[in-house]
């Protein structure tokens, strides 16, 4: 019952006359931020490749997946950094997001201890349809179950339209923020006429640090601070990362305008160039007492593939291993 009724809230969603489109929150986690600030893309100096899997509302049999891929690295000859991204957003079986773009930060020493990165990202983003296993409401027999076929004809042309976003990055000693802008055009994404559903703009804010424990660095602390705004939807938060060499364990509160408040706890284990990292982000209070505890889990792996010469050239940050 709980698994029909998602997927009637997901077509009501998709084919409502006027919808603002919100993308799958990815929760806290610092490895996703590429796609959200283009500024970020070699920022670490290395060349990265991260993969990340997110499983929404574990144990509700509500097929809602997340995949990312993304690889980014500091380039002499471009002055900056570029990455490359993919993601796909698997809602229900019924409605498919899949992303692929570029990313590009140009690398600029400000004054004596400031740096600003400022980034551009283009991708084209696609929304496909399948609707072989939805239920719709006059296929419900209250008696003999659900029936078919439907009387309801639905639109299963998918949509594809390119997206952009700017952001920027700035770096002081021990301190670095960014903001951005994503869909900036807001793009409209409905393949029907007689509906408009735009993806609204997306404002990140996110401010960091890299504090050592002991004098040798191998111990750390990293806090974070994040806000994030959308169409009517607004949260924001707070956490911080204790890392050594080898392990590191974070936790996070956010709250949203919804009355929400949750929490993000995780840890990150790092095997030479690889790190294995974990995020559980749960529930501790429902505005509407309908969230359940579970809200996602999220495991990835990120590969320090190449050690970029000459990086006392640009300034560099250690993202956060959240």
């Amino acid at each position: 019952m709980l698994k029909r009724s998602l997927i009637l809230l997901l077509i009501f969603i998709s084919f409502a006359p006027h919808a603002a489109s919100q993308g799958m929150a990815a929760g806290p986690a610092y490895q996703s931020l590429l796609m959200n600030n283009p500024a970020l893309s070699g920022s670490e100096g290395n060349g990265v490749m991260r993969l990340s899997y997110l499983n929404y509302y574990p144990g509700n049999s509500y097929n809602l997946n997340s995949f990312y891929v993304s690889y980014d690295s500091y380039f002499k000859f471009l002055h900056g950094g570029a990455g490359v991204y993919v993601s796909e957003d698997y809602m229900g079986g019924i409605i498919n997001d899949l992303r692929g773009g570029l990313s590009y930060a140009y690398f600029l020493q400000a004054g004596e201890n400031l740096f600003i990165n400022a980034g551009l990202t283009a991708s084209v983003f696609h929304r496909g349809y399948n609707f072989a296993n939805a239920v719709l409401p006059d296929q419900i027999d209250p008696v003999g179950g659900v029936t078919f076929p439907s009387g309801e004809v639905l639109d299963i042309r998918g949509k594809t339209v390119l997206d952009v976003g700017a952001g920027f990055l700035f770096l002081s000693g021990k301190f670095s923020g960014g903001f951005s802008v994503n869909h900036l055009a807001e793009p409209e994404l409905s393949s029907s006429a007689l509906s408009v559903e735009k993806i609204r703009r997306r404002y990140s804010f996110h401010l960091s640090s890299d504090l050592n424990l002991k004098e040798n660095g191998s111990l750390k602390i990293d806090p974070l601070v994040m806000a994030v705004s959308q169409g009517n939807y607004f949260s924001a938060g707070g956490g911080a990362s204790l890392e050594s060499s080898h392990l590191a364990i974070n936790m996070f509160l956010t709250g949203d305008n919804g009355s929400n408040f949750n929490c993000q706890a995780g840890f990150a284990v790092t095997f030479s160039v690889v790190s294995v990292y974990y995020n559980y982000l749960f529930n501790l209070k429902s505005g509407n007492s309908l969230l359940p505890l579970s809200l996602l889990h999220q495991v990835g792996l990120a590969f320090s593939l190449n050690n970029v010469e000459k990086r006392n050239a640009i300034k560099t940050i250690n993202f956060p291993k959240l």
